[in-house]
């Protein structure tokens, strides 16, 4: 598990625009990065909307805040298009990144094993250090709990 002081993993992803974010260009700036499990289902939607509501609060902050799910470009284009989300969501779909912040992992769900993302935020500071890392996080609420813990760090 990553944990508060370490540097964060750099990556360069796509996003459903096609566009690629490098988290090192991005220094500077805090940037809040929430890994999901799925594009489109009620807990990621919910977790989402959240996030997108709250959104002026975190630019306020000069926060970025960046979605990562193993789904491909054109399933977040259609996901951040159809609920109006403002911020990029980077398609990880080798889940190499996932794997990097140590939140790809063994679930269980009606008896069956598989691999998936364990619901997890870091907040990354200026200099790109973990400031705060969220494991195992409950999707509802949750923007919230990392607004506060970005005010908390600022």
């Amino acid at each position: 598990m990553l944990e508060t002081g370490q540097q964060a993993p750099d990556f360069d992803l796509a996003t459903g625009d096609g566009e690629r974010v490098k988290l090192s260009e991005l220094r500077g700036k805090p940037v809040v990065l929430y890994f999901y499990p799925k594009d489109d289902t009620p807990g990621c939607t919910a977790e989402a909307c959240q996030f997108r509501d709250a959104y002026g609060e975190f630019r306020a902050h000069g926060a970025e805040i960046l979605g990562v799910s193993p789904d491909d470009e054109a399933s977040h284009a259609k996901f951040a298009e159809k609920f109006s989300l403002p911020f990029p969501l980077l398609a990880d779909p080798d889940h190499a990144v996932a794997e990097a912040y140590d939140v790809w992992r063994e679930k269980k769900n009606y008896g069956k094993t598989y691999m998936g993302i364990l619901r997890s935020t870091f907040v990354i500071g200026a200099d790109g250090t973990i400031e705060q890392a969220m494991y195992g996080v409950k999707a509802d609420g949750h923007p919230e709990k990392v607004l506060q813990a970005l005010q908390a760090s600022a």
